[in-house]
């Protein structure tokens, strides 16, 4: 029997990076003899993070477009297509059965390369606003799949399988690991705890917040475990103590999401995935500064199901103390929002999404 072989990229951000090791774990544990070659953009943290995850990954010399005149942009057309001839070189060698985006600027040439050689394509778009790079290859590839529903008004309706966002394996039960990660992380298991997560590369803002309200959440009897992302650590270390954790990036996150109370975190796709499945109140503090606002419409979305509670940027001064001694002081509320964001999580989507995989893979064979 011949040996699989994948070739999966999706960069940038956590948001890109972590379904796209959610699938090839799924399709290793299916397919244990399988190969896999990551494709990443050069400099960015999918070169580090996927290497930690276990896989091999290759880095394309790719960026996005700025939304002013840069040199960058200038140079582009040169990036890109130094990327479609490295791509293809790549695609080439290593002979996958499908190839596989999970966005980020790197699966643009890769998948696009892919599609010109009659190699089975699947695009996996997090967001409810489709990225610029999955739009672009929607129209060669052979499958959609998406986590939210009227996604035809960017990608061709026949190819759209509505699956939910790939979860990785370790937060599919978190509850049971809370003591290991109070030794993990040194914390107090006498004390309630506090996660902020403003994504994987950290959110200025919501920093500026927390360093703000130290002192506040110490009134509180909280401790704090704090991501504030490693454009901001060396900003912030000096802030840790014995109830103030701080660090530049949580690779043990399902250790992180177990020993939470109350989270607050920005509004990605892939945050909001994650949430609903660990179950834990929360408090979204969506970034404006993302396509369409997209964001604000996913925390919006949970918060009228009365699962998680919304802080727009532009409230943080007038309301965050009240909203959020309101939430610590009403235990009630905390597990009605536990449990109603539970009720939105679809814990499936990695398998339902490789299945989709295995299908276009053999229907092409």
């Amino acid at each position: 029997m011949s040996v699989k072989r994948y070739m999966i990229s999706g960069g940038g951000t956590g948001g890109h990076i972590y379904p796209a090791i959610a699938i090839a774990e799924e399709l290793k544990e299916r397919n244990p003899n399988a190969e896999f070659l990551f494709v990443g953009a050069k400099d960015k943290m999918e070169m580090t993070k996927i290497p930690e995850a276990g896989f091999k990954i290759e880095g394309l010399w790719i960026s996005g477009i700025q939304r002013k005149l840069t040199l960058s942009n200038l140079m582009f057309p040169f990036k890109l297509l130094s990327s479609m001839v490295k791509a293809r070189t790549l695609i080439k060698k290593f002979k996958p059965n499908v190839v596989i985006g999970t966005g980020g600027f790197a699966s643009g040439p890769l998948l696009k390369i892919a599609s010109i050689l009659n190699i089975p394509t699947l695009i996996q778009e997090q967001n409810a606003y489709a990225g610029i790079t999955n739009k672009w290859l929607a129209k060669d590839a052979h499958s959609i799949c998406v986590a939210y529903e009227g996604m035809e008004k960017f990608f061709p309706k026949e190819k759209l399988v509505l699956t939910g966002n790939p979860i990785r394996k370790d937060l599919l039960e978190v509850r049971s690991k809370k003591e290991f990660g109070l030794k993990h992380f040194q914390l107090d298991p006498k004390k309630k705890t506090l996660l902020i997560v403003g994504g994987s590369l950290g959110s200025q803002r919501i920093n500026e917040l927390i360093a703000e309200k130290l002192s506040f959440f110490e009134d509180q009897n909280l401790q704090v475990l704090w991501q504030c992302g490693k454009l901001y650590y060396d900003r912030y270390k000096s802030l840790e103590t014995k109830s103030i954790k701080i660090l530049k990036f949580i690779s043990k996150m399902d250790l992180a999401y177990a020993v939470a109370d109350v989270i607050i975190s920005r509004a990605g796709a892939g945050a909001v995935s994650e949430l609903s499945l660990v179950g834990k109140p929360v408090i979204f503090i969506p970034s404006p500064n993302v396509a369409e606002d997209h964001q604000t419409k996913n925390a919006k979305s949970i918060e009228d199901k009365e699962a998680a509670v919304m802080l727009k940027e532009s409230e943080l001064n007038e309301k965050f103390e009240s909203i959020f001694s309101d939430l610590i002081t009403d235990a009630e509320l905390q597990e009605n929002l536990s449990k109603n964001i539970l009720k939105l999580a679809k814990p499936m989507a990695t398998k339902a999404i490789v299945d989709e995989v295995e299908r276009i893979e053999n229907e092409v064979r």
